[in-house]
C-alpha cells in the first residue's frame, strides 16, 4: 500500500495511484509532496465546513486575465475569467491600503474564510481585501472546464508559478485603476504556498505590492537547500515532546499492521477493532493513520479548528493522550483506533472510518498534482529509521522518474530557485528585496524550509517555538495563548510602518 503523499497545506497528492496490497502495507512510494495537503484519505463525510465568522462577507468578481503572460504566439492570448473576493467595507478611499490574500492550491474560499487575521487587520487600516483565486484551482480555470483544463499537457502546462504570480499582479493592477487609486498601497499576505506566492510576488514586483506576509512559506524547500528528511523529524519530534511512549507504540504500529494485513486472522482483528464504512475495507488503515499524523502535526493549532477538519486543541496531545490513557483496550490497535477517533471523529459525528480518496471537497487534486511534479518539487520525502511514521530512504533519482512517469513531463527540480531565487538567500535579499515578514511555528514540519532568521531591518523573520502551520494568519480567539498575540502584534506594528513609510515617501496624507 503507499501512503499518500503529504502540505498547505497547505496546505499535497498523490501522483501515482494508490496500489493497495494485503503485504507490504506501509511501503509506499513519495511522489508529491505534502504542501497543504488534502485530505486524500478522509471519514466517508466530506470534511465539515468551517464556521465562519459574520464578518467574512465578500463581493465575487471575475477578471479577464490572459493565458500567458511571457510570450506573444498566438495561444498565450487566450483569456480566462480568474474569480477574486473583495470586501471594501471598510476601505478609506482612494489612498487607503489594499490587502491582498495570494490564493493557494484550492477553491478560494477556504483561504477566504480561514485568513481571520486579513478580516481583523481591515478596519484598523482602513483597508480593502481581495483574495485572488489561483490560476487552474477552483472556478478559475483556463480552456472552459476543469476537465479541458487538464486534458493534456498542452493545456495543462499553463499552471506555474510565475504565471499565477504575474496573474496577481496584473489583477491588482487592473482593479487599482478601475478605482481610480493608483496611489493606494498594496500588501500581499499568504499562507504556505501562498506564503510562498506572497513572498515571491513582493520580490519579483515590488512596484505592485509594498510588502509581503509570507506565514509557513517553505521557499527553501528545494534541492540542495533543505533537509530531505527534516519535514517528517519534525513530525516525529512533535509526538515524542508529547509523549515517548506514544512516539513509539505508533512507530511500532506500522510492521503490526503490516503482519496483520497479510492474512484473514489479522485482517479480522483489524475489522474487530476499527469501524469500517461501507465499502471501506481495512486496508485503508494505515492511510488514515498516515493522514491522521502528519495533519495534526501540521495543524497543531493552540485552539479548535476547522480547517479541513474539526480539530481540537492541541491535536498532537489529544492523539497521545488517546494512545497513552486508551478506552477501548490496551493492545496496540485499540490505542490507535482511539487516536484515529481523535483526528476523524473530534465531534461525535462520524460513525465510521473510510477511505474517500476522490473526494476533493477544495478543488485541489489535479492541480497540484501537476504542480508539485513539475516545478513545485519540495524536499520532503525522507522518513529515516526511528521516525513514527515508516523509514523512507530519500531517493532523488526515482522521486524525479516517478514525476516523469505520472506527468510525461520532464520535472524542473531547479527552476525554482533559478527563478526566484534560493541560495544565499540571506545575502540576495539583503541585496535585492525588502518589507517581508516570515512567520514559522517550529512545530510545523515546513519550517524545514522557512526562512528563521531576520535578513534585514525589514526582512523580518518570526519564529515561535510552539507554532504551528500558519496559526499566525487565523482569527484570534480569547484563548489565543500570548505567544500567538505577540506575534500578530509585532506583525501589526510592521505593516503600520510599511504603511507609514510608503505615505511618507510619496508625500500621501494617510
Amino acid at each position: 500500500m503507499e501512503r499518500n503523499i503529504i502540505v498547505l497545506l497547505s496546505l499535497l497528492l498523490c501522483l501515482l495511484s494508490c496500489h493497495v496490497s494485503a503485504a507490504g502495507a506501509t511501503a509506499k512510494r513519495r511522489l508529491s509532496s505534502p504542501l497543504s495537503r488534502p485530505h486524500r484519505v478522509i471519514t466517508a463525510e466530506a470534511a465539515p465546513a468551517t464556521t465562519v465568522p459574520a464578518m467574512v462577507q465578500y463581493e465575487t468578481r471575475y477578471h479577464t486575465q490572459r493565458l500567458d503572460h511571457f510570450n506573444a504566439a498566438p495561444a498565450s492570448y487566450r483569456t480566462f475569467p480568474q474569480r477574486y473576493l473583495v470586501n471594501g467595507t471598510y476601505w478609506g478611499g482612494k489612498t487607503a491600503p489594499v490587502f491582498v490574500y495570494a490564493g493557494n492550491e484550492g477553491n478560494i474560499e477556504l483561504f477566504t474564510n480561514n485568513t481571520g487575521f486579513m478580516w481583523e487587520l481591515a478596519p484598523r487600516f482602513r483597508a480593502m481585501l481581495v483574495f485572488i483565486e489561483h490560476r487552474y484551482y477552483g472556478r478559475s480555470v483556463p480552456f472552459g472546464s476543469e476537465e479541458a483544463a487538464f486534458r493534456n499537457t498542452s493545456t495543462a502546462g499553463y499552471l506555474t508559478t510565475t504565471q499565477a504570480v504575474a496573474d496577481f499582479a496584473t489583477l491588482v493592477q487592473s482593479l487599482k485603476a478601475n478605482l481610480s487609486a493608483p496611489t493606494a498601497p498594496v500588501v500581499v499576505f499568504g499562507g504556505s504556498y501562498g506564503g510562498m506566492l506572497a513572498a515571491w510576488m513582493r520580490m519579483k514586483y515590488p512596484h505592485v505590492v509594498i510588502g509581503a506576509v509570507a506565514s509557513s512559506a517553505p521557499i527553501l524547500s528545494f534541492y540542495g537547500m533543505a533537509d530531505p528528511y527534516a519535514f517528517y523529524d519534525i513530525i516525529s519530534n512533535d509526538f515524542k515532546s508529547e509523549s515517548k511512549n506514544c512516539h513509539d507504540v505508533l512507530m511500532n504500529s506500522w510492521k503490526e499492521l503490516d503482519k496483520a494485513l497479510s492474512n484473514d486472522a489479522g485482517r479480522a482483528q483489524l475489522n474487530s477493532t476499527f469501524k469500517m464504512c461501507r465499502g471501506s475495507t481495512v486496508e485503508a488503515i494505515p492511510d488514515l493513520l498516515d493522514t491522521a499524523i502528519v495533519y495534526s502535526a501540521m495543524t497543531d493549532y493552540p485552539t479548535e479548528s476547522g480547517f479541513l477538519t474539526h480539530l481540537p486543541a492541541y491535536p498532537v496531545k489529544e492523539m497521545c493522550r488517546a494512545i497513552d490513557n486508551p478506552k477501548s483496550g490496551k493492545d496496540t490497535f485499540s490505542r490507535v483506533n482511539d487516536a484515529l477517533m481523535v483526528y476523524y471523529n473530534y465531534t461525535g459525528n462520524t460513525h465510521c472510518l473510510g477511505d474517500a480518496t476522490e473526494h476533493d471537497p477544495y478543488g485541489m487534486f489535479d492541480g497540484w498534482d501537476f504542480q508539485a511534479c513539475t516545478e513545485m518539487i519540495l524536499m520532503s520525502y525522507g522518513v529515516r529509521n526511528g521516525s513514527v511514521l515508516p523509514p523512507e530512504p530519500f531517493n532523488f533519482t526515482k522521486l524525479l522518474d516517478g514525476c516523469r512517469a505520472s506527468t510525461g513531463l520532464p520535472p524542473r527540480p531547479y527552476w525554482i530557485p533559478t527563478e526566484f531565487g534560493g541560495f544565499d538567500i540571506a545575502n540576495v535579499l539583503k541585496r535585492s528585496a525588502s518589507n517581508i515578514i516570515f512567520f514559522n511555528g517550529l512545530r510545523d514540519p515546513w519550517s524545514s524550509g522557512g526562512v528563521l532568521k531576520d535578513i534585514s531591518r525589514s526582512i523580518v523573520a518570526l519564529v515561535e517555538p510552539k507554532g504551528s502551520h500558519h496559526v499566525d494568519l487565523r482569527f484570534s480567539s480569547k484563548d489565543d495563548p500570548d505567544w500567538l498575540k505577540q506575534v500578530r502584534e509585532k506583525e501589526t506594528r510592521i505593516i503600520g510602518h510599511w504603511l507609514n513609510q510608503y505615505y511618507k515617501d510619496e508625500a500621501i496624507k494617510s
